[in-house]
């Protein structure tokens, strides 16, 4: 397994390089984002940790122009301690995750584990609640292949969305708190704020919405979480 880690401190590099060699990942650096695009291109690595603030081309710039280019390599950046604005942001351009800084290296190898198991969906859908087609009217997911069919047009999107979909439609017509749809789209118990929770919700409402602009199948209820209408 491939990881590739960028980030423009040559010292995190060595520490974050030797923790996963010790895992066993083959790894890959960057100093900044342009130089991680052609690592992204040339050696295809299984996920990827950036950190946001780099010269030349930064964390957010480089989340922009790997989800454009269609590339759903997990993505974890790395932002500055409670920095509300940074996770939301990333999670906006597409970021699976994010660990704030400073941060220790046993939590960073944990959530890239749980993030791991999350991808082993692709090769695994087994992973998911069960394996078959889910079809719900003009709405299908094949967790086969992490695709999402709105109208018979393909919607891209991360792994955390894919399962975040297929948490909401699996239980369509039920309120969802928000603990629980992270705990749905994440596979863990790891405690986010509301507003990171209400990113995700929002950016895959815009997904369905470039397809058809009267979406609305995801209804907020005020005070509990929110609902996949029937």
């Amino acid at each position: 397994m491939k990881i590739l880690l960028i980030d423009d401190d040559a010292s995190l590099l060595d520490v974050l390089s030797m923790a996963f060699e010790d895992e066993g990942w083959d790894v890959l650096r960057a100093g900044d984002g342009q130089e991680g695009l052609v690592h992204v291109a040339n050696s295809k690595p299984d996920i990827i940790i950036s950190d946001v603030n780099m010269p030349k081309l930064d964390g957010f710039s480089f989340c922009r122009r790997l989800r454009e280019q269609h590339d759903n390599t997990p993505l974890i950046l790395l932002t500055s301690r409670d920095n509300d604005i940074d996770e939301a942001l990333g999670l906006e351009l597409g970021a699976d995750d994010y660990v704030a800084k400073p941060f220790s290296t046993r939590v960073l190898l944990a959530r890239v584990k749980s993030l791991m198991r999350r991808e082993e969906a692709r090769a695994q859908p087994t992973k998911l609640e069960e394996a078959s087609q889910v079809v719900l009217g003009d709405i299908s997911l094949d967790p086969d292949r992490m695709e999402v069919l709105f109208k018979n047009t393909p919607v891209t999107v991360t792994v955390t969305e894919f399962r975040m979909i297929d948490g909401f439609i699996r239980r369509a017509g039920m309120v969802l708190n928000r603990e629980r749809l992270m705990e749905l789209a994440r596979g863990d118990d790891s405690i986010v704020a509301d507003r990171i929770v209400d990113t995700y919700v929002r950016r895959l409402r815009r997904k369905f919405e470039a397809i058809d602009p009267n979406f609305d199948r995801i209804e907020t209820v005020i005070g509990a979480g929110y609902r996949w209408r029937k």
